[in-house]
């Protein structure tokens, strides 16, 4: 019903917006009133022989450009109520401890304009910069500080994360700015950030189009960045415009003051802004400028805008109008554009409906539909489930229209949202942040496999949605968190056991032994940590974020995901074979194991004794005899010492360097049941040699790094990182 209401509404105001057009020109006889695209009323003229004075002319370079002469800013609109919105440069600042203060604006002393505190704000870009604002070189009115660390993100609004602003006060003339940088480790000694005036609305509109990276501001010789736009007041006084419409008092001539604009009284009669009265238009600061309208036009446009209380009008109308003509104009009137209503909504009923139909068939090719139709030809006839295809109007309802109260949590490949199917079903719902057209066939080749899997600590994929703007995953509800959340940030009213752990710990290992050798061709999940490990209503582990194949098609027999894997989970081994392997998933398994047994995180910048990362902290105990020093308090008070020992052996030998020395995740799972099974007085026997010779092949393969403890600090230093996509989680803490 949109464009029938837009067509009803244009149609009943059209006769009362040709009303409303400027009969005349804005500008003095003679003199141009546009420059480029602006409009340039009186008493602003292009060149001074067409403005009141030297403060409002304005010269147009290059016949578009035009130039306020007397700041040196380029004009982009102005209002004959007092403003007029200017370009002005933006101010980058250098990193410095000392103080420093700079001018934001050229000086607007002497002129007629000040920087309206009504419409702009001092904005400061960057991170740990802290500025003050002062006015008129005499006084600091406000001051604030923009903080950013590792984990900022960019919000909608100017919150002193990576944006701080300033509100000013009226009537500034000559602002300045003092600034200083709280940290400036690892920046550009003369690049830090920027501080300009801007409107306040600038933030919401223009700050993303700029910001590009999450901690990147623009380079200062970036063009898109070299200015931005401010709000000046202006004022006219009675001495200057005498021979103006407003200011002649002999008689009535359409013209009044606006008194809730005067601003800054002078010694004579005070400063003020002119407006045509109701009734009449034009520009009040020209002679005779407020015309009156037609009587007839002006009582159209009275009665559209509900003012109308001129009789004389009416009595005016009624001597050129017959009394019945003005019914039936209205009816005649009333007629055509009901009937105009009925056919235009039909029409563009039927052509949402083609258009939306085209769409959604564009959309269902482009995200690979064509292909999934053809995997599903080939496994017609060989007893394989098909693919659930959602309608998007559907997944749109079971998420409220993408409601931002249903988002349960946001990565590097998209937005989660929980749902609700019309049977009652609670699902997850990945909407994708966009598919490359490389990758469609890897997308849809993952969905095909992932849709098979049906094993109980898999999070199982129920289907998708291609006829959307980016496709839409659906998965299975789970509702408890995710394992990081568990040990990281755990709660106490409802304590980790350890025999909660051991058993997550083998219901991972069994999953992911089932994908590596039961699954009909081995898949390698290529990402398991402790944030893509989920736990069900009873606390069960699902492991989850496959993310999307890549380079890999039905017929070949080992698959892997897109997802290249989380440092401080990723195996040493493959920054030398660039291979991944069943192996490498061993590995990540065992940091996960020992993330359990310790409660510490994979990767901190709190163990700098033998390294950052987990894998070699954990290693590096073992070698000296100190592993129940690293230990989770809950673990030592809960576990039994034989079962403790027994897993930190079996994670230990996960995190061979060498993976053909690692247990395959069958072997795990095979002695992780036996370690829950585990009775007083059973021990497991130590390989200590074997162990011995891991740990020192672990070393040395780190030492092989120059400056760095081992292989995590060196990625660690040189500032890389993974992409933590954050899985259907219902708390997103971690």
């Amino acid at each position: 019903m949109r464009f029938p209401l837009i067509l009803i509404s244009y149609t009943i105001l059209l006769p009362c917006l040709s009303t409303m057009t400027l009969g005349g020109s804005m500008s003095l006889p003679g003199c141009p009133d546009k420059c480029g695209n602006v409009i340039i009323p009186y008493p602003f003229g292009v060149g001074l022989s067409c403005s009141a004075n030297s403060s409002f002319t304005i010269i147009c370079q290059n016949s578009s450009i035009p130039l306020l002469t007397n700041i040196s800013l380029e004009v982009v609109n102005i209002s004959l109520k007092g403003l007029i919105t200017v370009k002005h440069p933006v101010s980058p600042m250098a990193c410095t401890h000392v103080q420093r203060t700079q001018s934001l604006v050229p000086s607007l002393l002497g002129s007629p304009f000040t920087i309206s505190e009504r419409l702009n704000s001092l904005f400061i870009l960057g991170c740990q910069n802290m500025g003050w604002f002062r006015a008129n070189k005499t006084s600091t009115i406000g001051g604030c500080m923009a903080l950013c660390d590792a984990n900022t993100t960019i919000h909608d609004s100017c919150n002193g994360v990576n944006c701080c602003q300033i509100s000013i006060m009226e009537g500034i003339r000559e602002p300045d700015f003092t600034y200083r940088s709280i940290a400036t480790a690892g920046k550009n000694a003369t690049f830090c950030g920027y501080a300009f005036l801007a409107h306040q609305t600038w933030f919401r509109s223009d700050y993303k189009t700029f910001s590009g990276l999450q901690h990147d501001f623009p380079n200062p010789f970036d063009e898109k960045f070299r200015s931005t736009t401010m709000v000046l007041e202006w004022i006219s006084t009675m001495i200057i415009f005498s021979n103006s419409s407003c200011y002649d008092r002999d008689e009535y001539n359409g013209c009044k003051f606006l008194d809730d604009y005067t601003r800054w009284p002078t010694e004579d009669e005070g400063s003020k802004l002119c407006s045509c009265d109701f009734g009449f238009e034009g520009n009040p600061y020209l002679p005779a400028g407020c015309q009156q309208i037609d009587v007839c036009s002006g009582q159209r446009l009275k009665y559209c805008m509900g003012n109308y209380t001129d009789e004389e009008a009416y009595s005016t109308c009624d001597e050129h109008h017959h009394p019945l003509k003005v019914p039936l104009i209205i009816v005649g009137s009333v007629l055509s554009t009901l009937l105009l209503i009925v056919v235009s909504w039909r029409s563009s009923k039927v052509c949402i409906r083609r258009l939306k139909a085209n769409r959604k068939l564009s959309n269902f090719k482009r995200n690979g539909g064509l292909l999934l139709e053809k995997h599903e030809l080939s496994a017609a006839g060989k007893g394989v489930e098909k693919i659930k295809i959602f309608n998007s109007n559907y997944l749109a309802k079971a998420t409220d229209h993408y409601n931002e109260n249903r988002v349960l949590g946001r990565g590097g490949q998209g937005t989660v949202y929980k749902g609700m199917l019309t049977d009652g079903r609670i699902v997850a719902i990945k909407k994708s942040e966009g598919i490359d057209e490389d990758d469609i066939e890897n997308f849809i080749n993952e969905v095909v496999i992932l849709s098979q899997i049906n094993h109980r600590n898999v999070v199982k994929l129920l289907g998708c949605c291609l006829e959307s703007e980016v496709p839409l995953l659906v998965y299975e509800f789970i509702p408890n968190g995710t394992l990081f959340q568990h040990i990281h940030h755990p709660n106490e009213e409802f304590p980790f056991t350890w025999e909660m752990r051991v058993r997550i710990a083998l219901e991972v290992a069994n999953s992911l032994s089932y994908m590596h050798s039961a699954a009909s061709a081995p898949i390698y999940h290529r990402d398991i940590k402790s944030t893509n490990i989920l736990l069900d209503e009873k606390y069960r582990a699902k492991v989850s974020d496959f993310g999307t194949s890549r380079s890999v098609s039905i017929e070949k027999t080992h698959l892997t995901t897109k997802v290249l894997g989380t440092f401080g989970y990723l195996d040493p081994e493959y920054f030398q074979s660039s291979q991944f392997t069943e192996k490498s998933d061993v590995y990540s398994f065992g940091v996960v194991m020992v993330e359990l047994l310790t409660g510490e995180k994979a990767v901190s910048r709190i163990r700098a004794d033998v390294g950052r990362s987990l894998a070699t902290h954990f290693l590096h105990s073992m070698e000296e005899d100190h592993l129940f020093d690293i230990l989770d308090a809950l673990v030592l008070k809960e576990g039994k010492k034989e079962q403790i020992l027994a897993m930190a052996e079996l994670a230990s030998k996960c995190l061979q360097l060498q993976g053909k020395k690692r247990p395959t995740m069958k072997e795990i799972a095979a002695k992780l049941e036996a370690i829950q099974n585990l009775t007083e007085g059973t021990l497991l026997q130590h390989d200590v040699e074997e162990n011995e010779q891991q740990i020192s092949e672990f070393y040395d393969f780190s030492s092989s790094i120059p400056g760095s403890t081992n292989i995590f600090d060196s990625i660690i230093i040189s500032g890389s990182s993974s992409s933590d996509a954050q899985p259907f989680l219902v708390d997103d803490r971690s």
